[in-house]
């Protein structure tokens, strides 16, 4: 979109939900609008007050405006990092898009694997902040500025937002009051995420999160659709029964979508639609789920958010269980004790993770408890590749925030590293996929606000309670048979399917195949230990995913 001038363009992915409060502002300050879209409101938010502009926008977004006045090309990625945007910049010249798919259209870009940014993939599972897969190639991390001139071709990146500090020191905290700005920030962050020209759907499971979006979208409109993914045959997979239980309780518009069985051939496809691989074999029933849902509606509200923002995770308490009963142990005893099990124990022991971890000192850093390949493992897997770099372990350190609360510490790595690399990324792929919207009424940015700048420790997460805060909300707004215990993940039996049948013919086939980049022998050991009933199906998947990835896309070491 140009504006009136000629002098502004802008392209724009995403969503502004408080645009008509822009425009209101704006129009009593004299800009005039010859639509009603919100993509008009950014370019007149920059003419006013110019890159100063993204503090006052609530929403998802990803955005290039270009200023034919100043000579400038200004990207923005919003706070959380819910919409995509890569970069490739050499010799003065600036390329930039939604999708690393779009800038790798051009053949004559190099196609080259990033050595540290694929070591930080095979230990974390993702590729973290500015880093790329491909060298030369950066994302623009969430919260983050890119300004380019044109007469210079340089460029400078900066956040324009972040986490606020948590402004309480003490633990008399008046709940009532906490539990009262919560439901109002909620409700207000679900009405403006139900603003849309087009029908707009809640994937309800079942669980805390996307209950109270249930319940908060019923105050916001008369007419609600809710929709739930059955898995039938997976048992607990099969969250219907839940899900039923809130729609039945406030009286929404409910469809059962019963999800087919995964075929094998869906992998490729996934990893094409991507960009950078990742490990998280849940993006299959997301795409699933996406599949079905668009069918029905072409915008859909989901609970994503609410792990990471009121301590929902299961290893908030273990972490906190670990500060407690293990800081008595000296650090060199279990220092030692991290690297026997490391030595000692096979890939895919259970528990194997959480004893690595037991060496840092969790006063003030984090293990790396998801860890997928220790760097022991990551040698051996990449044998034919001498020299390479084992950098995962000290990118991690790198970006555990500074903070004496482990909570605090915990949740804040996880908003910034695995809810914007995994979490959102899943998401908003497979969404985009089947061309359904996804918005994330957690995520807005004064509820972000108030998650981590207001609401303490032990209002989130202790040694045996999880989202705490967020189930005494349940009870003023769910109904009291709603169970809220449960901690269900988004998974597939992918230990099942990898057993026999198609997805083990495809590992099989890929893994084994004479130009796979992976160590024969290691790849052989994981495999063995899978079928011994050890938890490798998720590394296996690891490495499968970034095989097709890098089949797909011509991708060189």
């Amino acid at each position: 979109m140009h504006d009136a001038t000629g002098s502004l363009s802008i392209v724009f992915n995403g969503e502004i939900y408080n645009f008509g409060d822009l425009r209101d502002e704006l129009t009593a300050k004299g800009h005039g609008f010859r639509s009603h879209s919100d993509t008009e409101v950014i370019l007149a938010a920059y003419r006013e007050w110019g890159t100063a502009c993204l503090g006052r926008f609530n929403g998802m977004f990803a955005f290039a405006l270009y200023d034919a006045r100043q000579q400038t090309l200004f990207l923005a990625r919003d706070r959380a990092g819910e919409k995509p945007l890569f970069y490739y910049q050499v010799g003065g010249e600036l390329r930039f898009a939604s999708e690393l798919k779009a800038l790798l259209a051009d053949p004559a870009l190099p196609r080259k694997i990033a050595p540290e940014s694929l070591d930080c993939y095979l230990a974390m599972g993702y590729v973290p902040g500015e880093r790329c897969m491909l060298q030369g190639f950066n994302k623009l991390p969430p919260a983050h500025v890119l300004l380019f001139d044109l007469q210079t071709g340089q460029s400078k990146v900066w956040r324009y937002w972040q986490l606020p500090d948590l402004a309480v020191a003490d633990t008399e905290q008046d709940e009532t009051a906490l539990l009262n700005e919560l439901e109002t920030l909620l409700e207000d962050a679900v009405r403006r995420q139900m603003v849309a020209d087009v029908p707009v759907g809640v994937l309800l499971s079942g669980g805390v999160d996307s209950s109270l979006v249930t319940a908060m979208a019923v105050r916001a409109s008369s007419q609600v659709q809710t929709f739930t993914i059955g898995f039938p045959g997976y048992g607990k997979l099969d969250e219907t029964e839940h899900a039923r239980l809130i729609a039945r309780h406030f009286g929404t518009r409910h469809t059962e979508l019963m999800a087919e069985e995964a075929t094998a051939d869906l992998l490729p496809r996934l990893a094409r639609q991507f960009d950078e691989p990742m490990v998280d074999s849940s993006m299959i029933p997301t795409f699933l789920v996406s599949q079905l849902v668009r069918q029905h509606c072409t915008v859909a509200l989901g609970g994503d958010g609410g792990d990471e923002l009121f301590g929902g995770y299961g290893h908030y308490s273990r972490l906190q269980w670990m500060q407690r009963r293990l800081g008595l142990i000296p650090r060199p005893l279990r220092k030692g004790i991290a690297l026997t099990a490391e030595k000692l124990l096979p890939v895919g022991f259970k528990g194997r993770n959480w004893l690595q971890g037991l060496g840092v000192d969790l006063d003030n850093g984090l293990p790396l408890i998801a860890s997928y390949f220790d760097a022991m493992t990551r040698k051996r897997l990449l044998a034919g590749q001498p020299g390479w770099p084992l950098a995962a372990e000290s990118v991690f350190k790198s970006r555990v925030p500074a903070n004496h609360d482990l909570l605090q510490r915990a949740t804040r790595m996880d908003f910034a590293n695995y809810l914007a690399e995994d979490i959102l990324v899943k998401v908003d792929r497979a969404s985009m996929l089947n061309s359904l919207e996804v918005r994330a009424p957690l995520l807005d940015y004064r509820l972000i606000e108030f998650a981590f700048g207001k609401v303490p420790s032990q209002l989130k997460a202790t040694q045996t309670d999880k989202k705490i805060l967020l189930k005494r909300l349940t009870m003023r707004l769910l109904p009291p048979e709603f169970d809220r215990q449960r901690k269900q993940g988004f998974s597939i039996p992918l230990a099942k399917w990898l057993a026999s049948g198609p997805f083990r013919e495809l590992f099989n086939e890929v893994l084994r195949d004479p130009h796979c980049r992976f160590d024969a022998g290691t790849v052989d050991s994981l495999l063995c230990g899978q079928d011994k009933g050890r938890s490798n199906s998720e590394r296996l998947f690891a490495l499968v995913l970034f095989e097709l990835w890098r089949r797909e896309y011509g991708v060189t070491f």
